[in-house]
């Protein structure tokens, strides 16, 4: 535990990135089973994940990143989209692989797919889409850890303009919408934000023990 701390420590939001740097593909591995080994709302992941290296791609996505740097010099480009809408056929999906996973009759899991309906498909869809992009944020959180163990750094991003993402990716037509998005690779020895100290509340006043 110590060391996991102590990679914690270690890692910052990115500002400069080594463009001549790539991510192992092992690595890489590892990184996206993180991703997608992430607790999500009854287990429904109601997001997909795209790992952008096409500079082509990157480059169309920079000027509506605020010019940011770490769009293009990174060595991958994550973008994680929420489902617009998540129905019924998406919750039926999600039952027949716990069927087939576990090898339990789906006909069991009859109790518990109407009571997921019952409160997922009662959403508006403004509620829904807030509800699957608050997911969004446990798989952003897994893949700082996992990368920080590794030993990659990280810049995760909220300034950019989701409906250029949604368009230049294609990604409306999916029923999906651009909610966040992360750099990855290894940092520039020219970022002078590495050498800043980390910033953060004192236990005495982020926690309240009762």
């Amino acid at each position: 535990m110590n060391t996991y701390i102590e990679n914690l420590q270690w890692r910052y939001a990115t500002k400069k990135f080594d463009a001549t740097k790539k991510i192992a593909d092992e690595d890489l591995k590892n990184l996206l089973e993180s991703m997608r080994l992430t607790a999500s709302s009854y287990g429904l992941q109601p997001y997909h994940i795209f790992v952008i290296t096409d500079p082509e791609i990157r480059k169309k996505l920079q000027p509506v990143s605020w010019g940011q740097t770490q769009i293009v010099d990174a060595s991958h480009l994550v973008v994680i989209a929420n489902k617009t809408q998540v129905d019924a056929n998406w919750i039926d999906g999600y039952l027949t692989n716990v069927s087939e996973t576990r090898n339990i009759p789906l006909e069991a899991l009859n109790a518990y797919a109407d009571f997921m309906k019952s409160k997922v498909l009662a959403l508006s869809p403004e509620e829904q889409d807030v509800w699957a992009s608050k997911q969004n944020y446990l798989v952003l959180g897994n893949l700082l850890s996992a990368a920080a163990e590794l030993k990659i750094d990280t810049c995760p991003m909220e300034g950019f303009e989701a409906e250029a993402y949604n368009d230049i990716l294609g990604l409306s037509k999916k029923g999906l919408n651009a909610s966040l998005v992360a750099a990855i690779g290894y940092r520039s020895s020219e970022d002078e934000t590495q050498h800043y100290a980390k910033v953060r509340q004192p236990e005495s006043e982020l926690f309240t023990h009762l």
